[in-house]
This record gives C-alpha cells, sequence and structure tokens, in this order.
C-alpha cells in the first residue's frame, strides 16, 4: 500500500514537471517591431512637406519582417501626393498608428495621379490610432467642375486603398477631402469601422467611401457628413455589408452610378442596413445611366432597418440617372436590376414622394420587394409612390400605399456628381 502512495507521488511530480515544462516553452507572443517617422527625418511643424520621411519610414518598415508597426506621433505634418507600395514580402501585418493631424498640399500642380494617399499592393494593413487626415480642400473646389460638365477632370481622393488583402481601418478622421475621402478600389477582405467623415453640405463630389471591383467589404459604426454620397458602390462589388452608419448631411448611401462605361462588371450581394439617414438629397438609391454601352447586373440587394429622418427620395430608383442637363440619351439602360429588397425602413420624406421606382424600359426591373414600409411626408400628410417598368411586391405596413402617384421627372440627380 505503502508503494502505492510512492507510485501516486512519482506520478504527480512527473505530471508537474511536463506541465512547467510546457508553459516554460510556450511562445510569448510575437511584438511588433516599431518605426517612428521622428527617426526619418520628419519634422512634423505643419510647414516643411514630410513626404521623404514619411516614404522612408515606410520603406525601412516593408522591408522588415513578422508585425511591424509605423507610428506617427501627435504633431502637425505636410504631406505631398504619396503612394505607400507593396508587396511587403515577409511582413505579416503592417500597422500605421497614426495620433497626428497629416494635412494635404494644396498645390494641384503636384498630383500627377488621382489621389493624395495610396496604399497599393499591401497584404495585412492595419490603419489606427484616431489620427485626422486633412484634405485642405476649400482651396480647390472651386476649381472642381465635375458637378457641370461631363468633361472634367477629377481632383485627388484623400486616401485611396487599391488591391490589398486583410485590410482594416478604424478610429481615423477625414476632413475636407478635394475629392472622395476614401476610395476602395480592387481589394479582398476589406474592413473598416469607427470613422468619422467630414466636409461641408455643398462641397463638391466630396463622397465618403466609394467601393469599386472589391470582395468581402464591411463598414460599420461610421459618422459620414459630407457632400456627395455617404457611401457609392460602384462597379465590380460583391459581398458586401453596409451597417450602424449615421449619414448627413449628404446624398445618401448610393448603388452606382451604374452603366457608364465599357469595362463595368456585375455588382452582387450587398446588404445595407442599421443605419441612419438625415436631412440628405437622397435615402437608399440604385442609380444607372440610360443608353449603357454593356448589359449588366445588380442583383441579391437588401436594404433593411434605415431610418430616415427629413429625407429627400428616401426609397428611389433610378435608372434614367442623368446629373446634367442633357445627357443626350438615346437608349434604355442595359443595367439589369433584380432580387431588390426593401425592408424596415421608417421616418419622413422631405419629399411628397417617398418612395421612386423607375426602372428600365429595356430590362424591367425583377423581383422589387417592399415590407414594412413607414414613410410620411414631412408636413405630416401621406406621402406617395411612383413606379414605372416594375411590379413590386408590397407586404407588412405599407406607408405610402403601393405606386399610385402619376411619374413626373426624377429629381435625385440635383446637384448630384456624375459618379
Amino acid at each position: 500500500m505503502a508503494q502505492a502512495g510512492s507510485l501516486k507521488v512519482l506520478a504527480l511530480l512527473v505530471c508537474v514537471s511536463l506541465c512547467s515544462f510546457n508553459e516554460a516553452v510556450r511562445v510569448a507572443p510575437e511584438e511588433a517591431k516599431i518605426f517612428n517617422v521622428g527617426s526619418y527625418g520628419v519634422k512634423a511643424d505643419g510647414e516643411n512637406d514630410d513626404s521623404d520621411g514619411f516614404l522612408k519610414t515606410w520603406e525601412a518598415a516593408c522591408k522588415s519582417s513578422g508585425k511591424v508597426k509605423i507610428q506617427i506621433p501627435n504633431g502637425n505634418y505636410k504631406l505631398g501626393p504619396i503612394t505607400f507600395s507593396g508587396p511587403c514580402s515577409n511582413v505579416t501585418t503592417l500597422t500605421i498608428f497614426n495620433k497626428g493631424t497629416i494635412k494635404a498640399s494644396t498645390n494641384l500642380g503636384k498630383y500627377k495621379s488621382d489621389a493624395w494617399i495610396e496604399f497599393a499592393e499591401v497584404n495585412g494593413l492595419r490603419l489606427d490610432g484616431g489620427g485626422t487626415f486633412d484634405g485642405q480642400g476649400a482651396v480647390t473646389w472651386s476649381q472642381n467642375s465635375c458637378s457641370k460638365q461631363k468633361k472634367c477632370q477629377a481632383l485627388p481622393v484623400s486616401v485611396k486603398f487599391i488591391n490589398t488583402n486583410d485590410t482594416m481601418v478604424k478610429r481615423i478622421k477625414s476632413v475636407n477631402p478635394k475629392f472622395f475621402h476614401m476610395a476602395v478600389i480592387g481589394c479582398q477582405k476589406f474592413r473598416a469601422s469607427n470613422l468619422t467623415l467630414e466636409a461641408p453640405g455643398d462641397s463638391p463630389n466630396t463622397d465618403g467611401i466609394h467601393l469599386e471591383q472589391s470582395t468581402d467589404v464591411k463598414i460599420t459604426d461610421t459618422d459620414i457628413r459630407t457632400g456627395d454620397d455617404c457611401i457609392s458602390i460602384g462597379h465590380g462589388n460583391s459581398d458586401l455589408v453596409i451597417a450602424r452608419i449615421n449619414c448627413g448631411p449628404g446624398h445618401g448611401i448610393s448603388i452606382g452610378s451604374l452603366g457608364k462605361y465599357a469595362y463595368e462588371k456585375d455588382v452582387k450581394g450587398l446588404v445595407i442596413r442599421d443605419s441612419n439617414i438625415t436631412g440628405t438629397l437622397n435615402g437608399v438609391r440604385i442609380k444607372t445611366w440610360e443608353d449603357s454601352p454593356v448589359s449588366t447586373v445588380v442583383a441579391n440587394i437588401t436594404f433593411q432597418n434605415i431610418q430616415m429622418t427629413n429625407v429627400s427620395n428616401p426609397i428611389i430608383i433610378d435608372q434614367m440617372y442623368c446629373p446634367w442637363k442633357n445627357c443626350g440619351s438615346k437608349d434604355p439602360s442595359k443595367v439589369k436590376l433584380s432580387d431588390i429588397r426593401f425592408s424596415g425602413i421608417k421616418g419622413t420624406s422631405a419629399t411628397p414622394v417617398a418612395v421612386t421606382l423607375i426602372c428600365s424600359q429595356g430590362y424591367p426591373c425583377q423581383n422589387v420587394s417592399l415590407k414594412d414600409i413607414q414613410l410620411k411626408y414631412i408636413n405630416g400628410s401621406d406621402a406617395t409612390a411612383v413606379c414605372s417598368n416594375v411590379k413590386p411586391s408590397f407586404a407588412g405596413t405599407a406607408l405610402p400605399k403601393t405606386c399610385t402617384a402619376p411619374i413626373t421627372t426624377v429629381s435625385s440627380a440635383a446637384e448630384d456628381s456624375g459618379f
């Protein structure tokens, strides 16, 4: 019996030893290698151009390995147009932690591309820190003619992501861009949250976030107050979720414009939900050009649980989109819309017509449904709905009641951008 007890003690000691050994060899979390812009000649005085120091910091970080972190401390930084390019072959994640205010050059002669700050061909990018990107757009907005004429030179986007994979952007503020606040082009697995995007309500073409040819995108918990679409969804996008957005002033949340160019691709699998839209020119909108050069598809789109407050055109499909006085259109839009769902959209319309569904005469909309819609005209009277080339289904609460008003004109493009 004593021998049995000794064996038990021995077994316990062996177990404790093995557990201690395993604890000792457990790999500690990898510490990120730190690259501070102050170590690479950055002045941070708001007067001198710090582009060279920022590029040197990026190059050192990109050539490193494992987890890396670029620190931008509190301060005022001035940058001309700059591109941060990958690939960073041995880097797993590259975090830019910005706590400062970065201001754009106002000299348009310096901009040779369509972006002020561009991140290209990078995997595992993280942009964080609570800092501000100031596009200083007010100085140049008067030179933007894109909202008035077809042929125009677009001003630079403030922050552009192109062909990135596994990107996270959070706790960043953008103010007064020359053009869009952010553009996401050709990206995979893009996440953005807790952003603040601000520009005056009359600033031209200052879309909050523009998306194009991207897949697996989530934009959440973001405040956008600007002069154009809070979020604009261009061609070639799929698997998008946009949720908990506070939008206004601005032009609402738009899919489009689509059907303008021959290279465009389909848009499929979008969910826009749980958001507030206030005092905007439009609410939730799909806009396509007439006389499209190619036929494309927009399908499986859901707009759900959205509160409208004093919004012109709260729900709108506009397949006769034209932001100018005359677009010279001859043929109907060739963009085919199907499986479009509007659900749980409530609030007040600034215009008597709260629901406008103007579909293509050549390709009528298919499977458009409206469920639990409660929209009242701002003066308290009943709002109306207009429809053309579509037979929508209604379920649950239906205010306005079906499509009864006569079709006059579509006003969603008034003061719009042409993009």
